[in-house]
Order: structure tokens, then sequence, then C-alpha cells
């Protein structure tokens, strides 16, 4: 069975896809894992009157939607399963004002992750990506 050489669309989602994969990974570990501690994590929700379980269920969200975007497993529902994370992000950050690297952090970083989310359910996996069928394998996506 022969493939379709991948184009500049397959390899824009591609990169697209990776680069979303890590900032969740790398939220999910090194922020609320690593820095901040998942109890802190917990604490931090619960002052925002969240129920503290759901840090659990963000650091879990971000981690393993991080690792199914990085190899492209069924990146249009990841990314789309990843916007209630974002939007909450966002409503937390969004009476700081515009710039993220400002006092509590703003929510333009959230929204414009929101549309990169976006962005990537309408392209799909891109090229490259692991496909769930008989045996696992990596395959550029058809033209």
């Amino acid at each position: 069975m022969s493939h379709a050489q991948p184009t500049s669309s397959d390899y824009a989602a591609l990169l697209l896809r990776v680069s979303l994969g890590i900032m969740f990974i790398a939220h999910s570990l090194i922020l609320k894992w690593m820095t901040f501690t998942l109890a802190g994590t917990a604490q931090y929700f619960e002052s925002l009157g969240l129920p503290g379980f759901l840090a659990y269920a963000t650091f879990w969200a971000e981690l393993i939607g991080g690792i199914l975007l990085v190899l492209g497993v069924q990146s249009r529902w990841v990314a789309l399963g990843l916007l209630p994370v974002l939007f909450g992000a966002a409503w937390v950050h969004i009476g700081n004002g515009w710039v993220f690297s400002g006092q509590g952090g703003g929510w333009e970083y959230p929204v414009y992750l929101i549309v990169l989310s976006v962005a990537q359910a309408l392209l799909g996996d891109g090229a490259y990506a692991l496909k769930p069928s008989r045996s696992l394998s990596l395959s550029p996506a058809p033209a």
C-alpha cells in the first residue's frame, strides 16, 4: 500500500501538533507537578472556589492529552477535549488583564492556546502521526 507524499499543510499540522503537545506536557509536569506540586495546585483550585480534585483531573488531561498530541493519536478529538482546560485557564486569568507575564498572569496565552487547539482540530493529525490499526505504525498523512 503506497502513501501520498506529505504536503506542507501536513508538516504544518505536525509542527502545531507536536508543539501544542509539548506545551501541555510542560504545563502538567513542570508547572503543576514539579513547581507547584499537585497538592499545591489543588489548593489553588480550591482558592478559586473549584473542587480540588479538578487539579488532578487537569494534570492528567494535560499530560495524557499532550502525549497523544505529540504521537498524533486522534489529534482532532484530543485538541477539542483539552478545550475545557484552556477555557478554565482563560476564566482564571481574565481579571488579570491581557499580558500573561503580568501579576497573576493575563488571559492572552490561554486564549491563544484555544485558537491553536481549534486550528489543530480543523487540520487533523498531519504528517507522521501514530495511526491506530492492527499494528501501530508511523505513517505520513494521506493527501
